[in-house]
């Protein structure tokens, strides 16, 4: 069936979104491959960009939130985009080199390779929860592929995105790597991007897929959900708790990966209750201290309110987990709690929490658990604290998500030499490391023919020699 081709460009450009892309399109047709010197510049200039401009964007950060801790960011978001980065200017030559594969016809005598080849300008959407390591990270696995990147940072990051979009434009050609500040989302994601990463809600990722699909661009998505944590017989209670509550509330739990919601069972969850009611207030004993982040905006404050009510409300039994500690309108501060006893029908379990709240279930045998959580959208992160390898792998191969910590939790995203997305609800596509270059490379077969013409003895016309032929590498054939 005939197609009329398409070309990935703009008549006419109409806002600044249009121009960008126009520009960088022509660069990349332009320079389609570059080289490994040309990479490994961008990547010293961005992580030049992070670590001379460390204490400016966690304040920026920090401004953003209302309250959020500069060491928290430093910590969790430029050091992880750092060390993120140099791993992968150790490794990149290898990525680069073409591969040899393996010849499939039995009398092809020629040569395969792959040769991975940037796939052109890509467009990348961060939210504002982690809006440098969302933003920085992607782009580090698109810049060492060869692309040019076009970013769109959240609503929500405005002091951190005016922060970097300066230092970008300072350090960067606009044909290269820029941020747009104040673009509108239409005018982006419907943009004829050669490939597309989106990290954000569930509901905003179908959008952005819908924008994307009417110019056959690839996307990769990051979504969230509702990541499991489960406590085994055999595991310390205290360290479990430790590790679990930290992965919790750092960033008042508004973190994709953050435990969602806790399985252990009937005769230990009082102990659990005790542990994270010793550790928490040793940890945060006054929640307006600058070591406890505000929720990002009112919106969500009310929402996550909303949620807890609802939750009592059905019979859920709140402990709070700071004794004396309450609401803080004005800072946007909730106190964390742990939500006893909840059911199905409460908002708290029906949906990604991102905030300091704790539902805790218990379960009197591991395949209740499994259950649970083979019935539900497949989530971004598992946590399974157990030291009892045959236990590990009965949850592990019973279960799916997109990544595992065994024994801690979140702690995956931060290994830079294994991919990092979700499945089903929870995302398509990944990136990090090697698997990053990948996603962004377009793996192009080369095959080469031989000097030989000896695939030259089938052509027709067909005669009885032919199936003898075709009969003898059936039956003895590779």
């Amino acid at each position: 069936m005939a197609q009329t081709a398409q070309l990935r460009t703009i008549d006419e450009p109409q806002n600044e979104a249009q121009r960008v892309f126009q520009l960088q399109r022509a660069a990349y047709l332009k320079d389609p491959f570059p080289s490994l010197e040309e990479r490994l510049e961008r990547l010293n200039k961005l992580e030049r960009i992070l670590v001379e401009n460390a204490d400016a964007i966690a304040d920026a950060v920090n401004t953003d939130f209302g309250n959020r801790c500069v060491e928290e960011t430093k910590i969790l978001e430029i050091f992880g985009c750092v060390d993120g980065i140099r791993h992968t200017k150790r490794h990149l030559k290898k990525w680069m080199k073409p591969k040899k594969r393996h010849i499939s016809m039995n009398f092809a005598t020629g040569s395969n390779r792959v040769i991975p080849q940037p796939k052109g300008v890509v467009g990348i959407v961060s939210p504002w929860n982690y809006p440098v390591f969302l933003t920085l990270s992607p782009l580090t696995s698109v810049l060492v592929a060869g692309n040019r990147a076009m970013i769109k940072m959240a609503s929500n990051s405005q002091n951190v995105c005016a922060l970097l979009a300066e230092k970008f434009r300072e350090n960067f050609a606009e044909d290269t790597v820029v941020i747009l500040p104040g673009v509108r989302g239409s005018e982006f994601s419907t943009l004829p991007f050669d490939h597309m990463i989106f990290t954000g809600s569930a509901d905003a990722g179908r959008t952005v897929m819908h924008s994307a699909a009417d110019n056959l661009t690839p996307v990769t998505l990051e979504l969230g959900g509702k990541s499991p944590t489960i406590i085994c017989d055999d595991f310390d209670m205290d360290t479990a708790a430790s590790r679990i509550m930290y992965g919790k509330l750092v960033n008042a739990g508004q973190t994709c990966l953050a435990p969602d919601y806790l399985f252990v069972s009937e005769a230990k969850r009082d102990a659990f209750v005790e542990a994270a009611r010793r550790i928490v207030p040793q940890r945060y004993p006054d929640i307006n201290d600058r070591s406890y982040t505000s929720v990002i905006d009112e919106k969500s404050y009310r929402r996550l309110r909303e949620t807890l009510e609802d939750a009592e409300a059905k019979g859920a039994e709140l402990v709070s987990l700071v004794p004396g500690s309450t609401f803080n309108d004005v800072q946007r501060k909730i106190p964390p709690y742990l939500v006893l006893n909840p059911t199905d029908d409460m908002i708290i379990m029906r949906e990604e929490i991102f905030g300091p709240l704790f539902p805790v279930k218990t379960y009197k045998d591991l395949d209740e658990v499994i259950e649970y959580i083979s019935q539900r959208d497949r989530p971004l992160g598992l946590y399974v604290f157990t030291d009892d390898r045959a236990v590990e792998e009965k949850i592990l191969y019973s279960t799916i998500s997109g990544g595992v910590t065994v024994n801690n939790c979140i702690l995956h995203v931060a290994q830079h030499d294994m991919p990092f997305g979700g499945i089903g609800a929870s995302g398509m596509g990944h990136y990090h490391g090697h698997e990053g270059f990948l996603e962004f490379s377009k793996i192009r077969p080369v095959f080469t023919n031989p000097k030989l013409k000896i695939l030259e003895m089938f052509f027709p016309p067909y005669r009885k020699r032919h199936n003898r032929m075709v009969d003898l590498m059936l039956k003895y054939g590779r």
